[in-house]
């Protein structure tokens, strides 16, 4: 009698969990490689971007999202765990030796905790840093998972890239980077969207909407992974059809900074075949490398079109929150840097789109500061899943209720240098101790370091200084 009471017990238990997690909505989470907010919805009325505009106009576009760290790994670090991280692309890899080593000493991810929670996991795509999620020569290696225990599957189709390290640099029809001097920096053929790499992983993202909408499914945590705009700037010639004789606004402050600053020489940008053009010498180069970025804007936007219609499609869009975030951006020639890898505002802020069933206010940007940090327990709010006590961030529902609430500062950092960014300002302290400052209520925003003036403010130094040191594990 008393085993039958403890069996009775259990399927209780096991039932009203299963009730518990199908009352839960869906996450489709949206990951697009180095997407500036060059968008329409953004504010960029030159920019072809009809189907993320149409999201924003149905959930909340968040303007002033900032990411931790200005390169692919450790921003994407910070999303998929919700912590401040490494600074490294590598930042994941040393995770995932962290968990063979202890991995009880390691907090799991987030679609570890999802998976925790019932939730169907599934990655298709650059997710992490590596497309596909694994390690190896060839990124390929199934005994190298970037994040052990998360996903239930961890997909990328290479196809004619023959593997996820090649489609991670390709260019049409199959083109990898073996050498980077022998591949064009930008380049746009005529054809479908197959012919580049985002074109065949959006395909199986497809396949995988089917399967985790399919009857009797638990929740799904969807994560998407779009390569494009990161370089090489390829796209099919139908993207670039209207940029081609577009007039693009100035680049903003295009000079180098005077003094010290995080500004870099471009490397990733400039180790391409440019034809021996350089564009801060050459204004027509400069204006032809974003008309590229923008056609892979566009691509990249069609991509995000084909799974929300997908997502309508399966009858699930109205029971599933949809996130589309930037890991980060990218500059276009302001502070004269083409690329990312900078503490200026051009490579900290990228877009952050919610929505979610039953919105209210929908439509409405928000403009307060939040970080990339916010998303995890963001989705944990918004689907009743528990909000685990080791994350650094903080949910972001007030500001999808109402618009106009409060943000909150956001910081970032590279190997030798910290940053803060407030309603107001942003202040960056280097290792070694030296310190600028940028008051963003003056039109010189980010080219008039205040730190090294006559009537330096120290009481505000100080002050974010000290905000920086008590928010940031001392391990960054």
């Amino acid at each position: 009698m008393h085993r039958f009471r403890q069996i009775s017990t259990l399927v209780v238990i096991l039932l009203a969990a299963s009730t518990l997690t199908a009352d839960r909505p869906n996450v489709l989470l949206i990951c697009v490689d180095d997407l500036r907010p060059e968008l329409n919805c953004f504010g960029k009325s030159y920019i072809q971007s009809p189907n993320i505009d149409s999201l924003a106009a149905s959930g909340r576009a968040f303007h002033r999202h900032y990411v931790q760290a200005p390169t692919c790994g450790a921003s994407r670090y910070t999303l998929l765990t919700g912590l401040y991280g490494p600074a490294s692309n590598g930042a994941l890899f040393a995770r995932a030796k962290q968990m063979q080593n202890d991995a009880a000493a390691v907090p799991p991810s987030m679609p570890a905790w999802f998976r925790k929670y019932g939730y169907r996991t599934v990655s298709v795509g650059k997710v992490s840093h590596h497309p596909g999620g694994r390690g190896g020569p060839n990124w390929d290696d199934e005994a190298m998972p970037e994040m052990p225990d998360s996903w239930d599957r961890h997909l990328l189709p290479a196809g004619p890239w023959q593997h996820p390290r090649g489609w991670m640099h390709g260019l049409a029809h199959g083109e990898i980077r073996k050498n980077a001097k022998d591949m064009d920096v930008f380049q746009s053929v005529a054809g479908d969207d197959s012919i580049y790499p985002d074109g065949i992983s959006i395909d199986e993202a497809l396949r995988q909407l089917d399967q985790v909408t399919a009857e009797d499914q638990p929740p799904f945590f969807l994560a998407v992974g779009i390569l494009r705009p990161h370089l090489p700037f390829g796209a099919p010639a139908k993207y670039m059809q209207p940029y081609i004789d577009l007039e693009l606004p100035p680049i903003p402050h295009p000079e180098k900074p005077q003094g010290k600053t995080t500004w870099h020489s471009s490397g990733e940008f400039m180790k391409y075949n440019r034809w021996g053009r350089d564009p801060n010498k050459d204004d027509a180069f400069a204006t032809e490398v974003r008309r590229h970025y923008a056609a892979c804007v566009t691509y990249a936007d069609a991509q995000v079109g084909r799974v929300l219609s997908k997502l309508e499609q399966s009858g699930q869009a109205e029971n599933t929150i949809v996130v589309l975030w930037g890991d980060h951006g990218w500059n276009l020639g302001e502070h004269a840097i083409w690329g990312k890898h900078c503490l200026f505002e051009e490579s900290l802020r990228s877009p952050l789109i919610i929505r979610y069933p039953e919105m209210k206010r929908a439509g409405k940007s928000a403009d307060g500061v939040v970080e990339t940090l916010d998303v995890f327990p963001t989705l944990c709010d918004l689907t009743g899943v528990p909000t685990p006590d080791f994350v650094h961030g903080r949910s972001l529902r007030p500001l999808l209720e109402n618009e106009s609430a409060a943000g909150h500062p956001a910081i970032a950092y590279r190997n030798n240098a910290k940053t803060i960014r407030t309603d107001t300002h942003r202040l960056t302290v280097h290792n070694d101790g030296f310190v600028e400052l940028y008051d963003h209520r003056n039109p010189d925003a980010e080219t008039v370091n205040l730190a090294t003036s006559d009537d330096r403010p120290d009481a505000l130094i100080e002050e974010l200084i000290g905000m920086i040191e008590k928010r940031l594990p001392r391990s960054n």
